[in-house]
């Protein structure tokens, strides 16, 4: 599915306390750079390797871009830890068990979200879906810095999540 398919799906506008302000479409939100509340799951495998994927070239944000956890924009009126669910099985194909790691803000001339991240321990295989991902590939979480400053990846899950995973490389 493309993007623009998800154009008139809807979703919270928050407020910076994150409080619901109401409800717009997703292109709204989009075109207005509203905030919103998003879901990162970090996928962890038995040898501390970060799962990481190459976003479809379809994507409407970022499209191409490496990105370090599947997820995406809660819909309405949707809870975080519902959503993460539905994301990773719509994303991966995967049920694995989801343990908050924390939450986190970004915000860009593009973006702006109330994003909460989850860890799921999976060692795969996994399916993909939905057509989000491009391609996979597994990074060890000593290495990740380096991985990262090599490539062209999604600014708010470095901003989000990475932080958040430093303590599993322990």
């Amino acid at each position: 599915m493309s993007d623009t398919g998800h154009a008139g799906e809807l979703v919270d506008h928050l407020a910076e306390d994150g409080t619901v302000l109401g409800s717009v479409t997703r292109r709204t939100m989009r075109h207005g750079n509203l905030l919103h509340g998003a879901v990162f799951i970090a996928v962890v495998n038995e040898r501390l390797e970060l799962a990481v994927h190459q976003r479809a070239p379809w994507k409407d944000l970022w499209p191409s871009w490496w990105d370090l956890a599947f997820g995406g924009v809660l819909q309405i009126g949707e809870a975080w830890e519902a959503a993460a669910a539905r994301e990773l099985v719509e994303e991966t194909g995967s049920e694995a068990t989801l343990v908050p790691l924390g939450q986190g803000t970004y915000a860009d001339e593009r973006v702006r979200e109330i994003a909460y991240v989850y860890l799921a321990r999976d060692d795969g295989p996994f399916s993909f879906p939905d057509g989000e991902v491009a391609e996979l590939a597994w990074v060890p979480l000593t290495d990740l810095r380096q991985w990262i400053a090599e490539r062209d990846v999604c600014p708010d899950s470095v901003a989000i999540v990475v932080p958040l995973l430093e303590d599993l490389d322990r």
